[in-house]
């Protein structure tokens, strides 16, 4: 029989990155349904819920773990950020793989006792692979991004083989903090358009989907890779013209791919932009999951305000 204390409404979760969109918006739900957060911190605890850690050079003390639920790793510096730089791809991969080691070490050293350990992924971790159906059994791609996510996993399962671990391998989030941030001002200045052919697929996902699909990985105990991505088909088109349509704005204006390598930087472009992957989402759908948003143009409308 299932441990009641490991269902929505009992035990305590630990989130490490609850500043983050994804981790505030995870905390606030866990929070709302009446379960007990507590949040890793990179400054000093300002409040009773708060555990510093990761300063100084300090291991996370397996301690904080003990008892716990679930911990969720979220952290992990913005690939919104540009241009990519090599300095920043080496900021890219630390501020995921120093973490998620930390978290990994405290679990291992938790045994038997340890709690369920959701780490961060992406589905970048395929890379872009035009016309293929990309399962959780898919092999990895040959990005940069890719290679990423696969160091960020292997962290991960450094908790050791007796530890149950799930790699949530998120889509890029359908918010005006995520994949949304930076098409609103062209779209608003009237400046969208198909970037690049337009016809790439593109997996997405909305936040509320999102922390819904994170809960429902500790409710049922997932372990092993869960792509966290909606669950119909969208191509770059489908989600340009969706936020126009939204924001009664035009969308006329092609991005050239040049252009783009130029401002973005060539890897960035590759991995965001004119990457071609049709991710899908089975693992959860085979568990009984259930999606609010099950289009593209549902998640544009649950994210923007329509035009007045």
């Amino acid at each position: 029989m299932p441990d009641p204390s490991r269902r929505a409404g009992g035990g305590r979760v630990v989130v490490a990155g609850a500043s983050g969109l994804i981790g505030r918006a995870l905390v606030e739900s866990l929070r709302a349904d009446g379960v007990e957060v507590t949040t890793l911190v990179r400054r000093p605890a300002a409040a009773p819920h708060e555990v510093e850690w990761l300063t100084f050079g300090r291991p996370l003390d397996p301690a904080v773990l003990d008892g716990a639920r679930a911990v969720v790793g979220l952290n992990g510096a913005s690939i919104g950020r540009f241009p990519w730089t090599p300095s920043y791809k080496s900021t890219l991969l630390w501020s995921r793989i120093t973490p998620t080691r930390a978290l990994a070490r405290a679990v291992r050293e938790l045994g038997t006792d340890a709690p369920h350990f959701v780490s961060a992924s992406a589905v970048g971790y395929y890379g872009s692979v035009p016309g293929v159906r990309l399962a959780e059994d898919s092999g990895r791609g040959e990005t940069f991004l890719a290679d990423l996510c696969g160091e960020w996993e292997g962290a991960a399962l450094g908790a050791g083989p007796d530890a149950a671990v799930t790699l949530v391998r998120t889509s890029p989030v359908v918010h005006a903090e995520g994949v949304l941030k930076p098409l609103l001002v062209l779209t608003r200045l009237g400046l969208s358009g198909p970037i690049g052919r337009g016809t790439q697929v593109w997996p997405w996902i909305s936040l509320d989907d999102e922390v819904r699909a994170i809960r429902h990985v500790i409710d049922e105990r997932l372990t092993g890779p869960v792509n966290l991505s909606g669950p119909t088909r969208a191509t770059a088109n489908d989600l340009g013209f969706a936020l126009a349509m939204r924001m009664n704005r035009p969308y006329l204006l092609r991005a050239p791919v040049w252009g783009m390598d130029l401002v973005l930087g060539a890897d960035a472009t590759a991995a965001l932009l004119t990457t071609d992957a049709h991710v899908v989402p089975d693992a959860l759908t085979a568990s009984g999951f259930a999606f609010t948003h099950t289009t593209v143009e549902d998640a544009v409308a649950a994210a923007v305000p329509p035009a007045s």
